[in-house]
């Protein structure tokens, strides 16, 4: 034990989580990597046509509610709207969103 009251293999456990693995993402690391790519790209446009659809539908029920003095109705089209809007935004945005955050990460040691 040294003069300081900690136990070597205390000392030992602090030095291993400090340790650096060196892992890093790397570009065609496992087959099929295109292919993944593809894929999501295919389920972000999906999900952005999937919000257009759902600002459609929400804009209708947010002017039927209006005209025809049904506040529910109304108050549930703005919200789809909103809704839909941000949803849109954020799948538009997904790929800057990530590769801020990546980047970020990178810088933390």
């Amino acid at each position: 034990m040294p003069g300081i009251g900690v136990p070597v293999h205390h000392v030992l456990d602090v030095i291993q989580l400090a340790y650096d693995p060196g892992v890093k993402p790397t570009e065609g690391g496992l087959p099929g990597l295109s292919v993944l790519k593809k894929v999501v790209g295919g389920i972000n446009l999906f999900a952005i046509i999937a919000s257009v659809g759902a600002l459609a539908v929400s804009a209708a029920v947010w002017a039927w509610g209006h005209h025809s003095g049904g506040h529910q109705a109304e108050a549930t089209g703005k919200k789809g709207v909103l809704v839909s809007a941000g949803a849109a935004l954020l799948l538009g945005a997904a790929n800057g969103i990530v590769t801020f955050f990546s980047a970020l990460g990178t810088q933390v040691s």
